[in-house]
């Protein structure tokens, strides 16, 4: 760069600052007299000349330290777009819950981007607190359209038992209840997953006053009677109508046959889910006609397509408490639910070129308890590397007598260690079941032992030994970086 040009960049950034500091609020006079000496003038200058330079960490941490010092929102929310722009969510996201703390009480447009950061993020329950707050500061019309937004974000969550539940707690705090058909028919199946079935027979039987051919609520109305068994009659009429509506619908197909199963037609209830699983392979489908060929004496049949199901996603909740209620054998034939493992692992990371390739070896251990998994990594002579701590929401790393929080433990190990290792949900995994929260696939051998799990990219290969103890565990992905290969081999697996 010429210095002509330089001069004149650098004149520019100056400008920027003292333009930027000058327009802060009038209300905070005194923090804005602080800003405008030449040492903040310069501090912005230069985390704006490191953003520049490509070192936008620096120029993050600079903004964050100012906010707090001088109280202002606006450096907050500075750093949140540096966050955003470097690829970085949970530093946006702390940022802008920083803008958001430090805005005036009335301002809705931090608590709006702080709640859409949030569920970006999968953090629905988090997003439940700042989210009634900004509907208390809307009118009706903007409540809707606040639900509405977070309606179609519902879609990206990895949780769906979760977003509904968060998404339940926040729309029961608009007033009036909102109008729009699609909005209050997710409310209704929201509503469902905490419980309240009051709500949701509510909800529903209001769409349908308003509009009686609407097929999805006379689906999932009949078919909350036929799952509990009550009020068969009316649950086969509302079902049978919406099947009329939409004959090639195969969910309401499943729900047909599901009510007939309740009403103790086995027969047509299986040639029914049986067709609907044709026309739709999906595990609440596969659940349903296992259990019908269950309750019908064809064991060996429900158990395939019981597999079938897990095959599809293990983590299904009407699968699961399909298998937790009627017990096949090979349900239980995974490792119990705590325990500790010790091993050696081996990690190979394969580039699209020679020159991105590594890898890296050394021992483990893991333990768990509950929700706890307490994680230590060490090198091949034995010295220690890391410890990681495992929590629902929360991930810490010591290493070297510091301590780093994250929320994701995946990315943590990552950005700590430089090693991809799937921290999150690897007890689940070794004890031969999937990470509960997001889609996975099951196969299992003759012995009903697991063979093979995909789950959040990652391709699990398993290898049983005597007394069902796991003896190795080969791991693959494909990445951004490349392929990845791990192997783990166990020395006293689940002790």
């Amino acid at each position: 760069m010429s210095k002509l040009l330089l001069k004149s960049y650098l004149k520019g950034l100056l400008l920027f600052s003292i333009a930027y500091a000058s327009a802060l609020p009038s209300q905070a006079s005194a923090q804005t007299d602080d800003i405008q000496t030449g040492q903040a003038v310069f501090e912005v200058l230069a985390s704006e000349i490191a953003l520049q330079r490509g070192e936008a960490g620096l120029a993050y941490n600079t903004y964050m330290e100012m906010a707090r010092q001088f109280k202002d929102p606006r450096l907050a929310q500075r750093a949140m777009e540096i966050g955003i722009a470097g690829g970085s969510p949970e530093l946006a996201l702390n940022a802008a819950k920083t803008w958001d703390s430090l805005s005036p009480a009335s301002q809705t447009k931090p608590k709006e981007v702080l709640i859409t950061l949030l569920v970006l993020n999968n953090r629905w329950s988090d997003a439940v607190k700042p989210a009634i707050a900004l509907l208390r500061q809307q009118t009706p019309a903007q409540q809707e359209n606040t639900l509405l937004q977070l309606q179609a974000l519902l879609s990206k969550a990895k949780d769906e038992s979760d977003a509904l539940r968060a998404f339940y707690e926040i729309t029961s705090t608009a007033k009036p209840t909102p109008k729009d058909p699609a909005l209050l028919y997710t409310y209704a199946m929201s509503a469902e997953k905490v419980g309240r079935l009051d709500v949701m027979e509510k909800t529903l039987r209001e769409i349908l006053r308003k509009n009686p051919n609407d097929a999805n609520s006379l689906n999932a109305l009949g078919y909350s009677f036929a799952d509990r068994n009550i009020k068969l009659s009316e649950a086969f009429a509302l079902i049978t109508k919406a099947h009329q509506l939409s004959p090639k619908d195969s969910f309401i197909l499943d729900s047909l046959g599901w009510v007939n199963f309740r009403l103790g037609k086995n027969e047509l209830a299986l040639e029914q889910l049986q067709q609907a699983f044709r026309m739709k392979p999906e595990a609440d489908i596969a659940a349903h006609t296992g259990e019908v060929l269950w309750a019908m004496g064809r064991r060996t049949e429900a158990e395939e397509m019981w597999q079938q199901a897990q095959k599809l996603d293990a983590n299904n909740p009407t699968l699961k408490e399909t298998l937790k209620r009627l017990k096949p054998d090979w349900s239980n034939a995974d490792q119990a639910s705590a325990g500790s493992w010790d091993g050696r692992f081996a990690v190979k990371v394969t580039g699209l070129t020679d020159a991105h390739n590594q890898g890296g070896s050394g021992g483990f251990t893991l333990t768990q308890e509950q929700l706890k998994d307490v994680l230590e990594i060490r090198n091949p002579v034995g010295g220690s590397i890391a410890k990681i701590t495992i929590m629902p929401g929360e991930a810490t790393l010591e290493r070297d007598g510091q301590v780093v929080t994250a929320i994701d433990a995946d990315t943590l190990v990552q950005n700590t260690l430089g090693l991809p290792l799937p921290a999150r949900g690897l007890s689940n995994w070794l004890r031969g079941e999937v990470r509960p929260g997001s889609e996975a696939s099951i196969e299992r051998n003759a012995k009903g032992q697991v063979s093979k799990i995909n789950q959040d990219g990652w391709d699990l290969i398993y290898t049983w030994g005597n007394k069902n103890r796991l003896e190795k565990l080969s791991m693959t992905r494909s990445s951004n970086i490349g392929s990845i290969d791990i192997r783990l081999v166990f020395d006293s697996p689940n002790e």
